[in-house]
């Protein structure tokens, strides 16, 4: 099916799966830095680089949620959007 003949429901399934793919990937790059900090934490404050690693943290954090929020939001918008059942 071509993006012209995709209805607004699939539209909004298709980036549903993209920010799930983004969230999926976002929460592994929050957990994997946090591991990281956690081994290499008194080193980087003796070498003055923790404050910028922990902004990086805190903004992958962020994103992680607005990619939550907007999930959430997307999914209810696909229950008003998903067609009725086709009667037998």
């Amino acid at each position: 099916m071509s993006a012209d003949t995709k209805t607004p429901f699939e539209h909004v399934n298709d980036v549903l799966a993209q920010l799930k793919e983004m969230r999926h990937y976002a929460k592994n790059n929050v957990e994997t830095l946090t591991a990281q900090w956690l081994l290499f934490d008194g080193e980087l404050k003796k070498l003055k680089q923790a404050e910028p690693i922990e902004t990086l943290m805190t903004r992958q954090s962020e994103l992680h949620d607005a990619l939550n929020e907007q999930i959430a939001a997307l999914e209810e918008l696909a229950v008003t959007l998903q067609p009725p059942p086709e009667e037998a």
